[in-house]
């Protein structure tokens, strides 16, 4: 595995951006907290079970510009009209001032860059932890523990909230930085988000929450350390994490079951192809992982056991 020298160089520009210089190849777990097994929240998927396999990235579109390094690309696994499942969301998340979501009818039209609407949103955006959901961009304002919902239909914010003791701006970042704190997901059984408290001592708390209020439903705490990991995204109730942002064959090296409150070690491959992996995220209507390489907007296909 490349050691930190192998990571690309941070372009020098003055921007506010927070990076961390090294990353972990190796994960410690921190000293295991208390976790009550607890039923997987809500399923009604007949077809999920756990993640077996990933395979290699499929790339969409680049971003030209230097706001594009890193950056959020989605789509809505329930959307609500007049949008569909192909309408496409992105975010190039750079800078100090992110309020451009940009709206493409499709996939196809993101990759020649023509975007049909740009919306502004009414506060900026903090890093690469964004979702679509339900017709909302859930995001974090930048420089708080909050979460807001934007209504992309009303264009207006119609929720937010806080959440209590998460840590914010480089406390509890990913291993690549960014100011990665808040981290949301979305899966078969709903949106979630992922975080650390100092009560956790910096391991990863997960959460579940309702999507119109923001309110959280239930937590989990694992013993899975936050800044050992690169990223990370839930797939029927399960959370897991990447092993490097950086290194060209990482793996997907821990699993958090939500339904029996433990973690074990994986070791699934997965290719950092870009060099720079700063948002994964999984869409459960299409059943792959999408996320941002380094200007590079990519799928990956993924294989589930059969439950």
């Amino acid at each position: 595995v490349p050691g930190p020298a192998a990571a690309p160089r941070w372009d020098p520009q003055p921007l506010a951006y927070q990076e961390l210089q090294s990353e972990r190849t190796e994960v410690p777990a921190s000293r295991l907290l208390e976790e009550t097994a607890l039923g997987r929240p809500g399923s009604k998927d007949s077809g999920c079970g756990e993640l077996v396999w990933v395979g290699e990235p499929v790339v969409f579109g680049r971003a030209e510009s230097i706001a594009g390094k890193y950056g959020v690309w989605m789509k809505d696994p329930e959307p609500v009209p007049p949008f569909t499942r192909e309408t496409t969301w992105r975010v190039d998340t750079v800078g100090t001032e992110v309020r451009q979501l940009f709206q493409y009818e499709a996939a196809e039209q993101l990759a020649q860059g023509y975007p049909a609407k740009v919306h502004i949103l009414p506060q900026p955006l903090e890093s690469t932890g964004a979702v679509i959901y339900r017709g909302g961009l859930f995001f974090q304002p930048r420089r708080s523990r909050a979460l807001a919902r934007y209504d992309l239909r009303g264009e207006a914010i119609t929720a937010e909230r806080e959440i209590p003791g998460a840590g914010y701006h480089g406390q509890y970042p990913y291993s690549w930085g960014g100011y990665t704190d808040i981290d949301l997901a979305v899966d078969e059984t709903g949106l979630w988000v992922i975080y650390s408290t100092e009560k956790a001592r910096g391991a990863i708390v997960l959460s579940k929450l309702d999507p119109e209020t923001l309110e959280i439903r239930r937590t989990w705490e694992t013993n899975i350390r936050k800044r050992g990991v690169a990223n990370s995204f839930v797939i029927c109730g399960t959370l897991y994490t990447v092993s490097s942002y950086s290194a060209p064959n990482a793996t997907i090296n821990f699993a958090y079951d939500t339904a029996t409150g433990t973690s074990r070690a994986l070791s699934i491959p997965f290719e950092n192809r870009f060099r720079y992996l700063s948002m994964v995220d999984y869409n459960p209507a299409e059943r792959q992982l999408f996320a941002w390489d380094s200007f590079n907007m990519v799928t990956y296909p993924v294989r589930l056991s059969q439950a």
